[in-house]
């Protein structure tokens, strides 16, 4: 009897064993998930190519001209992110170029500034997808450049930073009503090219990029009025934060009131990904982008998701398309 009440205890101390073991083993899984996928989506229609301008609007994204290697592009493309198709649209009539900006406001696409293998351009034109036409505006009010940023608050475009044969730090605010440009000053940054900017709730957030060959650290708020320094993207002693987000030629966008930045170069390119949060100021990582390292990709962003798409790999050039989405648990195997 006691051999058996012995084997009994041995089975049952046995069995409690293998399953606090396959309990720690699931909650380490369940500690391992992080939230943020990325999921390949229809291939793009037109060549391969790096350096181009991408805007929404409605459901579409847009993206016209960039660099394939060979040649400056002019051509302008329309993705439905509904159905997951690309559609070739009129031609851009301008110089074709690489490293041109654009942005949204009131259901039209603006384009301005590259840079077209000889010259730094300042030209500025506006899209209309209900006639699927260009028209040349006034032009850009700085200098000619190129790795600039462009964006909108409410109903005024933005272009700023950049390069004219030094980096730049100015920025130039276009009035849609009066077509023209006049010089909005307050920023107190440092001088940059191939820098990042996401807008939220009318506010932009600009930051990283390049200059004399180093990772700039300083990253600011603007409404459209004031500018406001918020904490450095450097990992130091002068702050509380615990992250460290050093890099230039990255994609950035906003989605449901977060702020994203994926790919680039950080001392080589890179696949990290990030997430900021405007309401406390903080950064976090996120799984990283699934596709190849890249820089100078394209980003579209429709609700509840992303699209980031092109790019380049020193001398190679890509046409695939990656949807982001953060409320899904990361899957390498979809």
């Amino acid at each position: 009897m006691r051999k058996t009440n012995l084997l009994q205890k041995s089975s049952v101390l046995f069995l409690a064993a293998l399953m606090s073991i396959f309990f720690i083993s699931c909650s380490d899984d369940d500690d391992d998930d992080e939230y943020g996928n990325w999921v390949e989506s229809s291939t793009f229609d037109g060549n391969s190519r790096a350096n181009s301008v991408s805007f929404t609007i409605g459901n579409k994204g847009y993206l016209v001209t960039g660099y394939d290697g060979d040649d400056y592009l002019n051509d302008t493309w329309e993705y439905d992110s509904d159905d997951d198709y690309w559609v070739q649209r009129a031609a851009f009539p301008g110089t074709p170029r690489s490293g041109a900006v654009g942005f949204t406001i009131n259901g039209k696409g603006y384009l301005g500034t590259g840079f077209d293998g000889d010259n730094e351009l300042k030209d500025f034109w506006e899209y209309d997808p209900t006639t699927d036409s260009w028209t040349q505006k006034a032009d850009f009010g700085g200098t000619a450049r190129y790795g600039a940023i462009g964006f909108s608050i409410g109903n005024s475009g933005y272009i700023g930073t950049g390069y004219d044969g030094s980096e730049q730090k100015d920025f130039w605010k276009y009035d849609v009503a009066t077509d023209s440009w006049e010089q909005s000053v307050g920023f107190g940054g440092q001088k940059r090219k191939d820098a990042s900017v996401f807008v939220i709730d009318d506010i932009a957030y600009v930051g990283l990029g390049i200059h004399n060959g180093a990772y700039e650290e300083d990253f600011y708020s603007f409404n459209g009025t004031n500018w406001t320094r918020l904490t450095d993207l450097d990992d130091d002693d002068d702050d509380d934060d615990d992250f460290e987000i050093l890099l230039s030629s990255g994609v950035s966008f906003s989605l449901n009131g977060l702020g994203y930045v994926t790919t680039g170069i950080s001392g080589s390119i890179t696949t990290e990904s990030w997430v900021y949060d405007p309401s406390s100021d903080t950064w976090d990582e996120l799984p990283e982008f699934e596709g190849s390292a890249r820089q100078n990709a394209s980003a579209f962003t429709f609700p509840n998701k992303a699209f980031v798409a092109m790019g380049r790999s020193g001398s190679y050039y890509f046409d695939d398309v990656w949807e982001f989405r953060p409320d899904e648990l990361e899957n390498e195997d979809d």
